[in-house]
């Protein structure tokens, strides 16, 4: 399998070339970085690396309207347009371990359309939050599953495998959300799509270094989004 692997950063510059290792320590695996202007120099590293893997490491450099979900449907669109024949999206500060690919990637080639690397998929497998977050989360999943109906059981997790084909038939350009909310649009569209989900289970390692990027904006955006893409949805059909 192609794989290419997008990893969009923010003040990533510790952390990026452990997780850069743990990632092209497999054949056939890609990395796309998309760093958001990151004032710690995070970009110049992203740039050593793909100096350091020419045709491994590509970076893009973006200078626009700054968050995560101009990040990917920045990267995504590009990735739907390439070669590979899968793509996936991961966190930058290590919560997310790479050793979790290859199987994502094996039940993809198994015809999955999008697999989530699944936090509650048996239970809890969360590592270092505090109880706050981890209710925060539990709770959210719970909400978005009551109002959207999709059954997945990890709707905001942002470890995901895409088949290629699947994800050039989400409308990226027209996504208007942010943050975390981001993640369920786009878990929406796909699901209304007909796009076949599947979960691998994962444990989630709280970051190690730097902040946590969620606050109270993206909490309210969060709660509004899964009414917005229904409602959505209901016009659309």
């Amino acid at each position: 399998m192609n794989v290419l692997v997008v990893i969009p950063t923010y003040n990533e510059r510790e952390t990026l070339p452990v997780l850069a290792e743990g990632v092209l320590a497999r054949d056939g695996y890609r990395i796309l970085v998309v760093d958001d202007g990151s004032p710690d120099g995070t970009g110049d590293v992203a740039d050593a690396l793909a100096a350091r893997y020419p045709g491994r490491v590509d970076v893009l450099h973006r200078t626009g309207k700054r968050g995560l979900g101009r990040s990917y449907v920045d990267a995504l669109q590009i990735a739907a347009r390439g070669d590979a024949d899968v793509v996936c999206q991961m966190d930058a500060d290590l919560s997310h371990d790479p050793q979790y690919l290859p199987a994502m990637v094996e039940a993809a080639a198994a015809g999955s359309d999008l697999v989530i690397g699944s936090r509650y998929l048996h239970g809890v497998s969360v590592v270092n939050w505090p109880l706050h977050r981890l209710v925060l989360s539990t709770f959210a999943n719970r909400y978005i599953r009551a109002v959207t109906r999709m059954p997945v059981r990890d709707c905001t997790s942002g470890f995901r495998c895409w088949r290629r084909e699947a994800l050039a038939r989400l409308p990226l350009a027209a996504f208007v959300s942010d943050g975390y909310a981001f993640l369920v649009e786009m878990l929406y569209e796909a699901t209304r799509r007909g796009c076949r989900v599947s979960e691998v289970p994962i444990i989630f390692v709280e970051r190690r270094v730097g902040q946590s990027k969620l606050d109270s904006g993206i909490v309210l955006e969060s709660a509004l989004m899964p009414w917005r893409v229904v409602l959505r949805g209901r016009r659309a059909t």
